[in-house]
């Protein structure tokens, strides 16, 4: 699913270069894992490549736009594999008062304001 986006190093491809040093495969995973725990760069596991590896492949990935290539490649066979359409079709509405003067009086009351409307895609996980 992910291999097809990867870029080839130039080095397989007889642009020169030197072999990377870690396969893709660990770097997508350390890469997950952080992502997934929501921990720093810094404190990845031991397991792992060294961060500043992990980081720079996901830095190059991401000005590639491949991270969010994966992130919808992945989305649409977990809605496949539940038996439903690749494409989210739904959408989340949410509105919110915003201040437009100072506060006045103690809280809590109405807050005089400008609307603002927000609308978000639906994803499942």
């Amino acid at each position: 699913m992910v291999r097809p986006l990867l870029p080839v190093p130039g080095w397989l491809e007889g642009r020169g270069g030197q072999p990377e040093a870690y396969c893709h495969r660990a770097m997508l995973d350390a890469v997950h894992y952080l992502v997934d725990n929501g921990t720093k760069w810094r404190a990845s596991p031991a397991d792992f490549p060294p961060w500043n590896r992990v980081y720079a492949f996901f830095r190059r990935w991401r000005e590639h736009s491949l991270i969010v290539e994966f992130r919808d490649r992945r989305r649409g066979k977990v809605r496949e594999k539940a038996g439903r359409d690749p494409e989210p079709t739904a959408g989340v509405i949410d509105s919110q008062s915003v201040k437009a003067d100072a506060s006045r009086g103690p809280w809590p009351h109405r807050v005089s304001g400008t609307g603002r409307t927000a609308v978000t895609s639906w994803t499942s996980r």
